[in-house]
């Protein structure tokens, strides 16, 4: 990795910033001192479970996002409030979200899950990338 780990809450540059997420988070972008993604959802129930596993994440980690929250979709946005930019705290935070959210049993090695079914849409749950 060409970047270094950051001392405690110090922040990343803006070039640095763009340099992680490409290798580490390539659904997540750079916009105006936040990371961002946008979860693409199949409706209102969706949405609400994944507002609540980020909740239960972030509350878990003691670092809080911003979200925007609509019908079929939610934005998540960090950034360290004490610091005043993005930190080691945001990276960590955005690859457990991402890692929960993006999380497709039915894909994995000897699955013995199913996960939801993508051919009937009142199951339907995630537009997974």
């Amino acid at each position: 990795m060409p970047w270094r780990k950051k001392v405690a809450d110090e922040v990343y540059t803006p070039a640095e910033v763009a340099e992680r997420l490409a290798a580490e988070l390539p659904h997540w972008t750079y916009e105006d001192g936040w990371i961002r993604r946008k979860y693409k959802t199949s409706g209102w129930k969706a949405t609400l479970m994944v507002v609540n596993t980020v909740g239960h994440l972030a509350e878990a980690a003691w670092h809080h996002p911003d979200l925007n929250v609509s019908y079929a979709f939610v934005v998540v946005k960090l950034m360290n409030h004490a610091a005043k930019g993005i930190t080691d705290k945001d990276f960590a935070l955005a690859r457990k979200i991402e890692e929960v959210v993006q999380w497709q049993p039915a894909r994995e090695e000897a699955a013995v899950l199913d996960g939801t079914p993508n051919d009937d849409p009142r199951f339907k749950y995630l537009k997974y990338d």
